[in-house]
């Protein structure tokens, strides 16, 4: 604290009582519940803030709001701030918005002050064009304001909708969020959740037991592993309160402050941008697998890649990275997880980031290995039709420049979705290795020429001569490239060196959607 020397008494007096009102907000619930918090292995609000912003950047607002609600005792107990703490600062740089809930006061039970607070941050973040950031851990709302809480909530949905697409919005999760609460997250554009000290669900473990008779433990319900694997609600799955920090810092470095801006770039010198190890990464046999994980990294500026999502729907991969210090978004078929198939959670995954992507300018890249849609009575009957359209219509409607690469397969209606030129792909390319086509040679060759095999001495030769004659006229990239579908057919090492210089032709891109008030995205 800054000791200033002041000669009139009364003025020292008022001086005294600010400093001491400071040192008050500063503790939160008090010494001993913010020992609590650090028992358990987490940081306080305040600490978080401290970690998250470049040092000495913090500008506090509302440091002094207190709750109004005097029911319930809550007349006998007041702390300065009201549990949340707000106010803006800068990430490399960069300006921020934060909030930060603070679970030592009342659990960081949300009240109408509370969510006022917020809401100011939000609308700040708005005006003036930069990411909102929210540190959540509390356990829901003040049950003692009864509807004005409720209301408080209801208040940050909204403008967590406004403020979709024209700022990032960014959740951690770093204690409980539970119940309404969960809704201010899902409406954000990346959700962060700490392993072990986090978890988000609608009704807790209580509830489920009464309802349904199932057993099951908070982290079981709605823990980072369960979000980060099975529901796909959270983003990233972190070790700790101070790994999940250092990942939100990382993610900033790739996205644009508002939906005006162009991505960041950082200094790069070129080179030789020739990578010959791609020219040995698709195996001879078609069914072998690969990692399209290690195509990126070869693509790719070195170390630049950022997954997201890493442990949902691992069929797909994407990411951010970039390519000549400029920031992209990558979308790429896994053919190392169920042979790069597009499926349900697949295509929810593609969908919401390519939208994210198109919504702040950042170029798209599609590389592409995938036999199809997957079959069966579980993806028809939960949805696999719509599901897929949301892909399909999410690279429907991005303007921001797209450029696919034909690794292998391209078969089907799932050739058509990852980004084929037909639905306004800007350049398509296509390795050698490259079989675009209706479906596969094997079953193509079962129903064209299924009176032949069948009638044919030897079926079983039979069938192969004709997958080999399938193979020959079909399973190629030049037919495809001889009607324009393909704009060139590449050595794959040659590709980073192409991607180069086409996104930097397609950097003045300006395309336009029909005016319309919005589509309406099969969801």
């Amino acid at each position: 604290m800054i000791k200033r020397e002041i000669t009139d008494p009364l003025l020292q007096e008022k001086f005294d009582q600010l400093d001491r009102k400071n040192k008050e907000a500063l503790l939160g619930g008090g010494e001993k519940r913010i020992e609590q918090q650090h028992a358990k292995g987490k940081l306080t609000a305040r600490e978080r803030i401290q970690l998250l912003l470049d040092e000495g950047t913090f500008v506090e607002m509302g440091k002094f709001v207190m709750h109004r609600c005097k029911d319930f005792g809550l007349d006998k107990e007041y702390y300065l701030g009201d549990g949340v703490i707000t106010g803006y600062g800068k990430v490399n740089g960069r300006l921020v918005y934060v909030f930060s809930q603070d679970f030592t006061v009342f659990g960081g039970s949300l009240s109408e002050t509370y969510a006022e607070k917020i809401v100011k941050v939000m609308e700040l973040a708005m005006k003036n064009g930069a990411p909102i950031i929210g540190l959540n851990d509390s356990g829901g709302a003040r049950i003692q304001e009864g509807v004005m809480s409720l209301g408080g909530y209801a208040d940050i949905f909204y403008r967590n909708t406004l403020a979709s697409g024209v700022v990032p919005q960014i959740s951690a999760i770093m204690g409980p969020c539970a119940g309404g609460a969960v809704y201010s997250p899902a409406i954000t554009d990346f959700v962060f959740m700490v392993e072990q000290n986090s978890y988000m669900f609608v009704t807790g473990p209580n509830v489920v037991k009464t309802v349904t008779h199932e057993d099951v433990t908070s982290e079981e319900l709605g823990g980072a592993t369960t979000h980060s694997t099975k529901s796909g609600v959270t983003h990233f799955a972190c070790a700790n309160g101070l790994e999940c920090i250092q990942n939100i810092r990382k993610l900033l470095s790739y996205i644009p402050q508002n939906c005006e801006e162009e991505t960041p770039r950082v200094p790069y010198a070129a080179g030789d941008e020739s990578r010959p190890r791609l020219n040995n990464m698709i195996p001879s046999n078609p069914n072998y697998p690969y990692d399209m994980r290690e195509v990126i990294e070869q693509i790719a500026d070195e170390g630049s890649f950022f997954e997201v999502h890493k442990d949902f729907a691992e069929n797909i991969v994407v990411g951010f990275a970039r390519l000549a210090g400029r920031s992209i978004g990558i979308v790429g078929n896994q053919p190392a997880s169920l042979a790069g198939v597009l499926d349900i959670k697949a295509s929810m995954k593609g969908a919401r980031f390519v939208r994210f992507c198109d919504s702040f300018n950042i170029p798209l890249l599609v590389l592409e290995d995938v036999p199809g849609f997957l079959p069966g009575t579980d993806q028809e009957w939960n949805g696999i039709i719509t599901n897929g359209a949301k892909l399909l219509y999410a690279f429907c409607e991005a303007t921001v420049p797209r450029i696919t690469v034909i690794t292998r397969k391209a078969y089907g209606g799932a050739y058509c979705v990852m980004n084929s030129k037909h639905i306004g792909a800007d350049l398509n390319y296509a390795w050698p290795t490259a079989e675009i086509a209706v479906m596969g040679a094997k079953g193509a060759a079962e129903i064209i020429f299924k009176r032949e095999i069948a009638e044919a001495e030897d079926p079983a030769a039979k069938l192969n001569e004709k997958v080999e004659e399938y193979t020959r006229k079909f399973a190629n990239p030049y037919r495809a490239a001889h009607r324009g579908y393909i704009d060139e057919v590449i050595y794959p090492d040659q590709t980073r060196e192409k991607l180069i210089i086409a996104f930097t032709m397609l950097e003045n891109k300006v395309a336009k959607l029909p005016k319309k008030k919005h589509g309406n995205i099969p969801l």
